[in-house]
C-alpha cells in the first residue's frame, strides 16, 4: 500500500496510508526511556508542562535519538545516557536495554526503548535543556505508587510508561542486584545491554 506525506513540520510528518492517518518522526529513529534508581531506592521522575495534553506530567527521563544536529547515527544507549543526563543532571555506569515497542500503534510509526540505568551518580543540576522547565523527583521505590496517586490527586497527569518502569523493576528484582548480576527480562529479540 502506498503511503502519502500529507504534510512535513520541523518535527512530524503526517502520513496516510489507506484510510490511516498516522505521524512520522522527521530526522530521528525511536525514543529512548530511562528507568533510573539511585543507589538510595529513589526512582528519578520529571514533571513538565506538555502543551499537547495542557497539563503537567509525570514521566521517566526520556528523549528522542538521532534528533541532535549532526548526529542522526546516535545510539539508544548514547540517546540515554544524554537524556537522564540533561532532564536530571545523573550520569549512570551502566545502561541496559529492556525492551522495545510501538508508542501508540494507532497514532504514531514511533518505537520506544525502555532503558534501565544503574550507577548513577548526581553531576548537574539537570531541569533540561533551554526550552524545557522540568522538575526532577527522587520518589523513594517504595513510596512510588502512593507518591503518583497523590500526583494525579493534584491534577497531574501520570504517563503509563512510569508504570511500565515500575513493573520491570519489580519483576526483574532489580532493587538490590547489581547490573552485572541482575536477571534479563528482556523478551527475545530485544535490543543487547548498553554500557
Amino acid at each position: 500500500m502506498k503511503a502519502d506525506t500529507l504534510y512535513t513540520g520541523k518535527f512530524l510528518a503526517l502520513v496516510k496510508e489507506g484510510r490511516w492517518e498516522y505521524v512520522d518522526r522527521v530526522g530521528a529513529t525511536g525514543a529512548a526511556i530511562v528507568i533510573a534508581v539511585t543507589d538510595d531506592q529513589k526512582l528519578l521522575l520529571v514533571e513538565q508542562y506538555r502543551i499537547p495534553v495542557h497539563a503537567r506530567t509525570i514521566e521517566l527521563p526520556a528523549g528522542i535519538v538521532g534528533d541532535e544536529p549532526g548526529d542522526s547515527s546516535e545510539s539508544f544507549g548514547d540517546a540515554a545516557r544524554r537524556e537522564l543526563l540533561e532532564e536530571t543532571g545523573y550520569a549512570a555506569e551502566h545502561f541496559e536495554t529492556l525492551t522495545s515497542g510501538p508508542a501508540s500503534s494507532g497514532l504514531t510509526s514511533e518505537v520506544v526503548t525502555l532503558v534501565r540505568a544503574s550507577g548513577l551518580k548526581r553531576v548537574g543540576a539537570g531541569g533540561g535543556v533551554a526550552h524545557e522547565d522540568i522538575t526532577v523527583h527522587e520518589v523513594p521505590l517504595r513510596e512510588a505508587h502512593e507518591w503518583l496517586a497523590a500526583r494525579a490527586s493534584e491534577g497531574l497527569l501520570i504517563e503509563p510508561k512510569v508504570y511500565a518502569g515500575l513493573y520491570f523493576l519489580g519483576k526483574g528484582k532489580f532493587l538490590q542486584e547489581s547490573p552485572s548480576k541482575a536477571p534479563s527480562s528482556a523478551p527475545p529479540g530485544s535490543l543487547p545491554t548498553v554500557n
